[in-house]
């Protein structure tokens, strides 16, 4: 479909000013350079820890420059929707909402119909939206809740659009009582308390239907679900409900997805399950735009589709606006992060950064994609597609498709529409009628020598497939966009406990670092493709997570090794070069702080997020090098984990107020031992330093000779274990196991007898 031709804009760039935050970068970066020439004119006077010092701070250095590089030069936009209401609404493109859910256990039906329930309601015309939700998991609970809702949003739509509704997520708009003012008349209190009631009852019986092993009699439309097996079953697809008046008042389409899963074909996790909606819909709607959710993140700002449009339709060229990113921000989460996994500062710094390059990666969920970009056209292929349609290698337009797309010729039909025409889909267009196409496009078999995967839909390969999708959308030369409304244009929930956490970033640090070990890796994009110099950069900046670790990990234990032998990693007090150190640590600490400030968050969050930062490289980011480097040697396989969500009705930002909310837990994972070995180390150290206890054979002359800045540093770092120094004297979920105690405490033990046994046999050398 082609840009329309607009007189005025739909939207504004506009480069934000950045000079004081350059200022503090360029310092530190100058003091990192500072400290790495004094190192290196010192080599030939100190020993091993010097020279460890000085590879962790060129490492700590080369991250720096990343960090420059994603947010020198920050680009913002403002939008105007309201220049878009003046079309009509059957010229408004239409747009196919999908939403993904795979464990109704893991992620409980009421969160998933609460964020279906919100896209139905969105302020654009009905009969140009469809709604498809993808259930890997094949749950009849899940079915059985979305049916039920269907029949709750003939109510709640009209209602919503009504009374101009702000928050369309029932649970969270039902969370508080309406404002008492004299507009509210008694009809709408009572249609309020109506529509309350009829939503608790919706509820009411989710959760009856989840207390059953099974939520309903198997029989008419639940019959496909009869002896169902997770994990090997023929693909089920349901229309839930059908707009079939085509009325733009009225309901979108609902369509429920769950393909077909055999034990020997692989199913690619979320990206396949994308790829099968990408078809499903491609058949049924073949809208040219389509919006992708996770299950729990629900549109909050009724106006989410008109202001994407605004990218989507507002520039000249359509390679400015290849996908266009909403950052996940989250509802009833501490507004001081106790876990740091909102990354306010970190996604608003990059978001608006990389607007200056090529755009925000891609995040997964509460994005907005061009169904051409996802089929594979490059910028120059979409502007002009019947040059594209010529230069198919001879073969005529539908081989060549045939080989790409498989080989469903309705499929091929709706592909071909997008790829050589500029057409709208045919609205009018009886779903059921493309019940057949849908399941042949949805089995295990349609992507057998094809592209999908590859150089179609979303690109298998990695965990954090949507980072890798992003990658290659970039690397063809289009740019995307990354917009942060008022109010926020989706919420969700984040992780809630320590392991959850943990285990979200260490499947990211996973992905991240499988996707610059392979062929898809930004610096061949970059080499062999679009993708521009500093956006490879930035990438970069992200992949190497997980290499972090190692580092961060060799770096943390200097401070107490030195306190063990009795040596030095840093400069001491009486040289002048301990004043680099000392500006470096109060400039990029001061620097961050004032960040989180700019954003209005409390000291508490920029705390939180610092300590987490250290516990993740030291659990999460190296668990997920050794993932891959197993996974290279071809000992195991990269697991996709689910991560748990959970329902909060907090709407005030500040989180819930249970006492024990924020508190860090843990269980017997061995990712907790890194960290436990860590804060037992360094406390062992600070022990021996406070005491001055030194073993005789690390005595020099009778002098304890350790300077200020190692047990400094060792304090940091105790400091910033925190969590884990409380968890010593705490009892149940909120204690570490005595497993990991022993594990940890072994580790210890046998570091510091190796710290003191190397010391004194390089000094009898």
């Amino acid at each position: 479909m082609a840009n329309p031709i607009i007189s005025i804009p739909l939207q504004e760039r506009i480069p934000c000013r950045n000079t004081l935050r350059r200022v503090l970068d360029v310092i530190i970066f100058f003091l990192l350079v500072l400290l790495l020439l004094y190192r290196l004119l010192s080599f030939n006077v100190h020993g091993f820890t010097w020279k460890l010092a000085f590879f962790c701070e060129s490492w700590f250095t080369f991250c720096w420059i990343l960090t420059m590089n994603a947010r020198w030069t920050p680009v913002d936009y403002t939008t105007y929707p309201e220049r878009l209401l003046q079309w009509s609404g059957d010229e408004l493109p239409p747009v196919d909402m999908f939403v993904t859910t795979a464990d109704p256990v893991l992620e409980p039906p009421i969160i998933t119909v609460n964020t279906v329930l919100s896209l139905l309601a969105v302020d654009y015309p009905a009969h140009k939206l469809a709604c498809y939700v993808s259930d890997d998991g094949a749950s009849p609970l899940t079915f059985y809740s979305l049916v039920e809702a269907s029949k709750f949003a003939k109510l709640w739509v009209p209602f919503c659009k009504k009374h101009d509704v702000q928050v369309r997520a029932p649970f969270m708009y039902f969370s508080t009582e309406p404002i008492s003012t004299s507009h509210l008349s008694s009809d709408f209190q009572l249609e309020w308390k109506k529509i309350k009631n009829e939503y608790e009852e919706l509820s009411q019986r989710i959760e009856e239907a989840t207390q059953k092993s099974v939520p309903c009699d198997l029989n008419g439309e639940f019959e496909a679900f009869l002896n169902i097996e997770r994990g090997n079953h023929p693909s089920i697809i349901k229309v839930i409900w059908e707009n079939k008046g085509n009325l733009p008042d009225g309901m979108p389409h609902l369509v429920y997805v769950s393909r077909e899963k055999r034990p020997k074909n692989p199913h690619h996790y979320k990206a396949g399950a994308m790829n099968v909606l990408t078809r499903v819909s491609g058949v049924m709607t073949n809208s040219p735009f389509m919006l992708n959710v996770d299950c729990d993140m629900f549109a909050n700002n009724p106006k989410i589709v008109l202001l994407t449009m605004c990218f989507l339709l507002g520039f000249e060229k359509k390679c400015e606006s290849g996908f266009v990113q909403y950052p996940q921000k989250f509802y009833g989460a501490p507004l001081d992060d106790p876990f740091g996994n909102q990354m306010v500062v970190q996604h608003h710094n990059a978001g608006l950064g990389l607007g200056g390059i090529q755009g925000f990666f891609y995040g997964g969920t509460g994005c907005f994609h061009r169904r051409e970009v996802l089929y594979g056209l490059s910028p120059e292929e979409a502007e002009n597609k019947a040059r594209y349609m010529s230069l198919r290698n001879g073969k005529s337009p539908y081989e060549a498709l045939r080989a790409k797309f498989g080989y469903s010729l309705e499929f091929l039909e709706s592909a071909g529409r997008v790829l050589f025409l500029n057409e709208n889909p045919d609205h009018l267009k009886d779903l059921s009628s493309s019940i057949k196409a849908a399941f042949s496009v949805s089995t295990c078999g349609h992507e057998s020598n094809t592209q999908w995967g590859k150089q179609v839909g979303w690109v298998y390969g990695s965990t954090t497939e949507d980072v890798l999708t992003g990658l290659r959308i970039h690397a063809k030369g289009w740019k995307s966009i990354y917009y942060d409304p008022n109010p926020y244009g989706f919420l969700g929930c984040a992780p809630a406990t320590g392991p959850t956490t943990l285990t979200q970033m260490k499947r990211w640090a996973t992905g991240l670092l499988e996707i610059l070990c392979s062929k898809n890796s930004p610096i061949l994009a970059t080499l062999t493709e679009r993708l521009q110099f500093r956006q490879c950069l930035a990438y970069i900046y992200i992949l190497i997570w997980a290499l972090r670790s190692l580092p961060d990990l060799c770096y943390s234990l200097l401070p107490a090794y030195s306190i063990f032998t009795n040596s030095s990693f840093l400069p001491t007090e009486s040289e002048l070069a301990f004043f680099i150190v000392g500006s470096l640590f109060a400039v990029y600490n001061l620097s961050t702080l004032s960040e989180y400030f700019r954003l209005g968050l409390p000291v508490q969050a920029w705390w939180n997020n610092q300590k987490m930062l250290r516990i993740q490289s030291s659990t999460a980011w190296l668990f997920g090098l050794l993932d891959v480097i197993l996974k290279l040697l071809g000992i195991s396989e990269t697991v996709f984990v689910l991560t748990r969500k959970d329902q909060s009705t907090s709407n005030k930002g500040n989180g819930d107020t249970d006492s024990n909310s924020g508190r860090f837990t843990f269980d017997e994972s061995p990712i907790f031992v890194p960290a436990t070995t860590l804060l037992l180390v360094h406390l062992s150290a600070l022990t021996m330093a406070i005491l001055r206890v030194q073993p005789s054979q690390t005595v020099h002359d009778g002098r304890f000779g350790l300077g200020i800045g190692e047990i400094i540093c060792s304090t940091w770092i105790v400091l910033s274990f925190l969590p884990f120094l409380k968890g010593l004297f705490r009892k149940g979920i909120y204690g570490i196991p005595s497993s990991i105690l022993y594990k940890s405490a072994t580790l210890a033990l046998l570091f510091m007898f190796f710290s003191m046994h190397l010391s004194s046999k390089g000094r009898a050398l």
